[in-house]
């Protein structure tokens, strides 16, 4: 399995609005270039999280985008299933009827391939790791690494 951009970059803004944010909106252009991401990928990606639930955003001088729920309750697999729809290593491993963004046929050998649960399986396996991965742990992942935490200084205009 290979995750794509969509996905890894998804983790990392979500992260960094975590980590960076103390609480306060953040604006994507910040978040866009401490990370190292495309200003209109990641507004594409931002509206899956928020159509997810994960992200809000404030208008205005003072807005940005911030995290509606705390860092220990968004889990990786949150963010990856929010911007790659459900893990599914091949298409017959993924459950009847739901479609998936790659590849929607059915396939033609379910119940006779003798692979097909190893790939259910594996899929499983990978999704109990990205729940069992919360954005709080990545953020103690990056203090014991040293990662030093920029705080956005707002700017006060005074007529």
């Amino acid at each position: 399995m290979r995750l794509t951009t969509r996905s890894r970059y998804g983790v990392r803004a979500v992260f960094d609005l975590a980590y960076h944010s103390a609480g306060e909106p953040v604006q994507i252009k910040t978040i866009a270039e401490r990370q190292r991401i495309g200003l209109r990928y990641l507004e594409q990606i931002f509206q899956q999280l928020k159509d997810a639930g994960l992200l809000g955003s404030k208008r205005g001088p003072a807005g940005g985008y911030f995290l509606l729920k705390s860092p220990a309750d968004i889990t990786v697999y949150d963010v990856v299933t929010a911007t790659e729809g459900p893990i599914e290593l091949v298409f017959c491993a993924g459950e009847p009827g739901v479609e998936t963004p790659c590849d929607t046929r059915p396939c033609d050998r379910k119940g006779e391939c003798p692979a097909g649960e190893l790939w259910e399986e594996l899929g499983e396996r990978i999704a109990e790791i990205f729940r069992g991965t919360t954005i709080e742990d990545l953020c103690r992942q990056a203090e014991a690494l040293g990662l030093e935490r920029v705080r956005a200084s707002r700017l006060m205009f005074h007529i």
